[in-house]
């Protein structure tokens, strides 16, 4: 969740290396992903286009695998190139349920996709090392540091990708039940301020907008939880967040030890952030604050120290700035514009033979856990969310200055500014024919799994993550899926 880079969401927990990068670098106070989900956010990042440009629809479609990304073409240039960790931006990964639930979006039936949110403490109380994956991802990246990197006669960049603070599977709930465990040791809570923590306001179920009651149910949320069991999933929350900023920590410090940090430039930032039972929800796939601000970070040389930057940018601007970095000449083709005017204060106009940078970002979302595609633009004190065909589903606005934590829906109340921004959007993606093409393509899609099990698609549509409501009346689901089929 990128507002804990900055105040006052900085207070809940202590992030010492991010502390470092603000003191000695620059933070974005506006940073969105494109798509509050791993594999259509990542694949945004790495290839600088919009998400209904990529095509990336769910978890499962991403970039094709031999896409072109920005390291690639730094590599071509002489950089010497090295990834560690998770990557996620290709299609065909991630489970079958995650599939067939963003393909059955559109079916008139509720059912639970995920585990209820829950916390877990590991064994032992001063454990440090609790995501062993990441912690050796990490290792790999230290130890190239220090035995590649720092011998190199070319330049490098290199790129480690983590899976924290992302929560655990949760075994409990059956197979394949999604991650709904908040899972850490006693070492990182100690480095949550528990005072701090707010506890979000929630509206009751029956004035919900329909998409957040969609939400809501498929991620099992809509029973009762108890104050202390919402504010340990956020303090949970907030400490894998504390064991994340410790692995960038040694990263800084290996570049440090080498000799490297004075002339390496360093960026942190994340796909998504997580809502941690804010509006009722836990997770990403929402257009919420908690689950589209993304930390962005960036020190190093040329880049100003001490500096916030309240420009509204995404992760689609990456692209162009690393290729900026590199001094290689960025397509024109990019959603994205380079961040390097920014972070050197450069007049835009010397910035982009494009011209300045638009003063609003775009974010998209087609998967699952959502009902609709949805469609939000960032502009200035607004946030607004268009959904599907753009009037069957009501829009949302929130005045971020007035209501940073958006619990007041203004669109009836600003029906002129609703129009502009709506106006804005259909500017930059015609976001009706892309709800329908989606709509498309999930049917297509489903058929053809359908078809591809033959006898057995009854038990295995059956056994996935929402079994425990499928089963309950199989004969009704089976039948609304043929109904929207």
């Amino acid at each position: 969740d990128g507002r804990l880079t900055f105040f006052p969401g900085n207070q809940t927990v202590d992030l010492s290396s991010i502390n470092f990068m603000k003191r000695w670098g620059t933070v974005f106070l506006n940073a969105y992903t494109n798509s509050p989900i791993c594999c259509p956010s990542r694949a945004a990042m790495w290839s600088g286009l919009f998400t209904h440009l990529t095509e990336s629809w769910n978890n499962f479609k991403g970039l094709d695998p031999d896409y072109v990304t920005w390291m690639d073409l730094m590599e071509k240039h002489g950089y010497r190139a090295q990834k560690f960790g998770k990557l996620d931006f290709t299609s065909g990964h991630h489970s079958v349920s995650n599939r067939v639930e963003a393909w059955t979006r559109d079916v008139d039936f509720l059912l639970r996709q995920e585990g209820r949110p829950m916390v877990k403490l590991t064994g032992y109380r001063k454990q440090v090392r609790v995501m062993e994956t990441d912690w050796r991802n990490t290792d790999n990246a230290v130890n190239w540091i220090k035995e590649e990197a720092a011998n190199l006669t070319q330049p490098f960049i290199l790129y480690l990708g983590l899976n924290l603070p992302h929560p655990y599977p949760s075994p409990y709930a059956g197979e394949n039940f999604g991650s709904s465990t908040f899972l850490t040791s006693l070492y990182w809570l100690e480095k949550v301020n528990y005072e701090a923590i707010k506890i979000p306001k929630w509206s009751s179920l029956s004035e919900m907008h329909p998409v957040d009651y969609y939400s809501s149910y498929t991620k099992n949320c809509t029973g009762e939880f108890t104050k202390e069991e919402v504010r340990n999933i956020r303090a949970f929350y907030y400490a894998m967040c504390a064991e994340t900023d410790a692995m960038l920590g040694e990263i800084i410090s290996a570049l440090r030890d080498t000799g490297l940090l004075g002339r390496t430039i360093i960026i942190f930032t994340a796909d998504h952030g997580e809502l941690a039972m804010e509006h009722r929800q836990f997770y990403k796939m929402s257009m919420y604050e908690g689950s589209s601000h993304v930390p962005l970070l960036v020190m190093g040389p040329g880049v100003r120290e001490q500096q916030q930057i309240p420009n509204v940018v995404s992760l689609v601007d990456i692209y162009p700035t690393m290729l900026d970095i590199a001094g290689i000449p960025v397509p024109q083709n990019l959603s994205g514009y380079s961040l390097i005017p920014l972070l050197r204060e450069k007049a835009e106009s010397e910035a982009s033979p494009r011209g300045p940078r638009p003063l609003w970002v775009l974010s998209e979302f087609h998967g699952c856990n959502v009902n609709s595609s949805v469609y939000m633009l960032r502009t200035g004190q607004w946030k607004y969310i268009a959904y599907s065909d753009g009037s069957s589903v009501p829009p949302q606005l929130f005045d971020l200055t007035a209501d940073p934590d958006e619990l007041t829906n203004v669109a009836i109340t600003f029906p002129v500014i609703v129009h502009s921004l709506d106006k804005i959007l259909r500017s930059i993606v015609n976001y009706p024919k892309v709800s329908s093409s989606v709509q498309e393509y999930n049917k297509r899609q489903f058929i053809s799994w359908k078809q591809s099990l033959g006898h057995n698609y009854s038990s295995v549509i059956a056994n996935l993550r929402w079994h425990q409501d499928w089963l309950k009346d199989q004969k009704k689901y089976e039948n609304a899926i043929d109904k929207w089929l």
